[in-house]
């Protein structure tokens, strides 16, 4: 006979003998304790309960705990004080409706810690109704209530960042046709009533669209459709009108996702409201366009007073170099004349390098990148400064190590303006016999290092981080040596525009080390080194004289009389050239087609008709077309020099008129 017993009601079980029964017992404690759950039964009349299956063991209370467990007056001391009102509420319920009882509450453990425990129930009543016995299961739900728990602070987690981001959310659903916007979006608009009192019954989206700015409109309806399609992501930026008429901004985010067909089943956003970001975004344009017009009034500044400044020193300078043609001077008035044009040419070093770094700041700077032969830029920079290093005994010496033929990428020009800079600084700051070297060693990613390097008092270690602040000599303004207090700012500018960088070590008592990294070149033009190495500049410790013999006519038109009576000393000297002067442009154009000179020079700055008016009259005229013009202009940024020569000038002087660069050019016109 199988020990299996199946039986589907209670006259089934009455036909069992006690064997059967035992073994149904038995069976039934084994599934009740390996459960895990609470099986019990309440007596009401004893108010006894009777508990089967392992649950309070798995709290780890033992069998000298059941008696209290068993009585349902000690039970409620078990369950946690928030929640014993509520189960006792859930109890009565169930007594006076009947319905199954089903309620969840937190139990003690015997390690004085709680667990959720879920009930649930039924009873047996007498044929009066009474209830007699309630019979019913406990079970563990805490993983559950975890779980429960966890999720409402995602949520509440969402909610916060939410309300704290002033983003408002939107949802589109596809089974339902319509939308969900969060209260948060109509507040962008201005509302502060729900979305259902400000749509009043209409579809949302519809009065959303309202709201659009018609312009944006369009826009607003492409990037949906083209997120819809699969083609690009739905971030756009477009216009409101809020609750007064006033427009706000909005960038709108979402992501539409689809089913297996490809179709979109649900679309979810936000909305941020960015009208401030974009105001600030106007305030800064406007700022932008402000600094642009008052850095475009400095440079004009420094444009006219370069300008008024170099109309003086034209004649200072001029008359300072015309005694270097005098042969009857004593060397006390030599060097007296040496002293002045050298204090000159200091106080016009100190307009090139405020205006070069105006120019710079207002991006006006043009540079000509090309191949440059650095040993040589190197020498001729040493050339240059060799007087200064010979009043303080200071050494040159160069390492070039094999690199004598390295080129880099860089214009010339700059080039040689910041090595000279890097090089004087060297000598300025320097002790007396000190040394000045210049290392070329080559770097990673194809680069060549410039180095200058001195035995000076060096930087301190505080004041290293000014050194590259405009107009800060680190006290040196207090001394002897002399400067602007802006060379290396431009220097640093100047090479970093010519995709180099420039940096420095110092150490106190010992020197300092600046260095430059440029790119270097594998392509050079052996006929531009030529043609460079045979130019040069016209030196001034020899006056370069005039190599015309035949007589010539040179017409100078210029309101100037400081700048005509030095023009006529300068020439005096020539017999072969007759100097003619008009005051004012009209005079100079009548002039040049009654004399028709050989060379016209021209300035600039004329009252009524300035000098590009009148070059253009000359250059229209058949008689005076061909006659070479010269222009001559205390407006010396490049710009105005480029303007120049492109006018159609031969050449553009400026103001100090170096009288070596004057007497070439004429050479050039004049020469048969």
């Amino acid at each position: 006979m199988s020990n299996r017993v199946t039986f589907s009601g209670e006259e089934e079980l009455e036909s069992l003998d006690a064997a059967q029964l035992r073994d149904l017992v038995a069976r039934y404690r084994r599934i009740f304790n390996g459960s895990g759950y609470g099986f019990w039964e309440w007596d009401l009349n004893t108010h006894r309960i009777d508990w089967s299956g392992g649950f309070w063991e798995s709290l780890g209370y033992d069998d000298e705990d059941k008696l209290c467990i068993s009585d349902a007056h000690q039970l409620p001391d078990y369950i946690h004080p928030d929640d014993r009102n509520g189960m006792l509420e859930a109890v009565r319920e169930h007594l006076r409706s009947g319905e199954p009882l089903n309620t969840s509450y937190r139990i003690l453990t015997k390690r004085d810690g709680y667990v959720w425990t879920q009930v649930r129930a039924n009873s047996i009543r007498d044929e009066y109704g009474r209830v007699l016995y309630i019979s019913g299961v406990n079970f563990d739900i805490t993983e559950l209530k975890n779980v429960e728990a966890a999720l409402r602070e995602s949520e509440a987690r969402q909610a916060r960042i939410i309300q704290a981001s002033n983003d408002g959310i939107w949802e589109w659903y596809a089974d339902r046709k319509g939308f969900h916007f969060s209260n948060r979006c109509w507040e962008h608009a201005g509302y502060d009533e729900k979305d259902d009192v400000v749509i009043r019954g209409q579809n949302r989206i519809s009065v959303w669209r309202s709201h659009i700015h018609p312009q944006d409109l369009p826009k607003f309806d492409q990037t949906l459709a083209d997120h819809m399609a699969g083609r690009a992501p739905f971030d756009i930026e477009y216009r409101i009108f809020g609750k007064d008429g006033d427009i706000r901004w909005i960038r709108a985010r979402g992501r539409a996702s689809f089913d297996l067909e490809g179709n979109p089943v649900r679309m979810s956003g936000t909305n941020m409201d960015i009208t401030d970001i974009k105001r600030a975004e106007e305030r800064v344009v406007q700022a932008k366009e402000t600094a642009e017009k008052a850095n475009q009034a400095k440079s004009d500044f420094l444009s006219s007073m370069s300008h008024e400044l170099r109309t003086p020193l034209n004649a200072i300078l001029g008359y300072a170099q015309l005694f270097q043609y005098e042969e009857n001077l004593t060397s006390s008035q030599v060097d007296n004349a040496r002293e002045i044009r050298k204090a000159g040419e200091h106080l016009l070093q100190l307009i090139n390098d405020v205006l070069d770094l105006a120019k710079i700041e207002s991006g006006r700077m043009t540079f000509s990148m090309e191949p440059v032969l650095v040993s040589r830029v190197v020498a001729e920079c040493f050339t240059l400064i060799q007087p200064q290093a010979d009043t303080m005994n200071v050494r040159f010496s160069a390492d070039m190590n094999r690199l004598e033929s390295t080129y880099v990428v860089a214009d010339n020009v700059r080039l040689k303006q910041a090595l000279l800079n890097l090089i004087s600084n060297a000598v300025k700051y320097n002790r007396v016999g000190g040394e000045v070297e210049v290392r070329l060693t080559e770097q990673e990613d194809n680069r060549l290092r410039i180095t200058v390097r001195d035995s000076g008092q060096g930087i301190p270690v505080s004041r290293q981080n000014e050194v590259f602040q405009p107009f800060n000599r680190l006290n040196a303004e207090y001394t002897k040596i002399e400067g602007s207090g802006v060379g290396l700012v431009i220097t640093k500018q100047l090479v970093e525009m010519m995709g180099g960088k420039l940096a420095f070590e110092s150490t106190e008592g010992v020197g300092t080390e600046f260095w430059m990294d440029l790119p270097m070149s594998t392509e050079w033009n052996q006929d531009l080194v030529a043609d460079r190495q045979s130019q040069g500049s016209h030196s001034v410790s020899r006056p370069e004289h005039l190599a015309v013999e035949r007589p010539c006519t040179i017409l100078y038109v210029e309101d100037n009389p400081s700048n005509i009576r030095l023009m006529q000393q300068v020439l005096s000297r020539y017999p072969q050239l007759t100097l003619e002067v008009a005051e004012e442009a009209f005079l100079g154009i009548y002039k040049a087609r009654s004399e028709r000179p050989d060379i016209i020079i021209l300035d600039i700055n004329l009252p009524g008709m300035d000098g590009y008016e009148a070059l253009s009259v000359l250059k229209r005229d058949p008689v005076t077309m061909n006659i070479p013009v010269v222009g001559l202009s205390a407006n010396a940024m490049p710009y105005d020099i480029e303007r120049g020569k492109s006018a159609g000038f031969y050449d553009y002087l400026t103001k100090p008129v170096e009288i070596n660069h004057l007497m070439h050019t004429l050479n050039a016109l004049l020469s048969d």
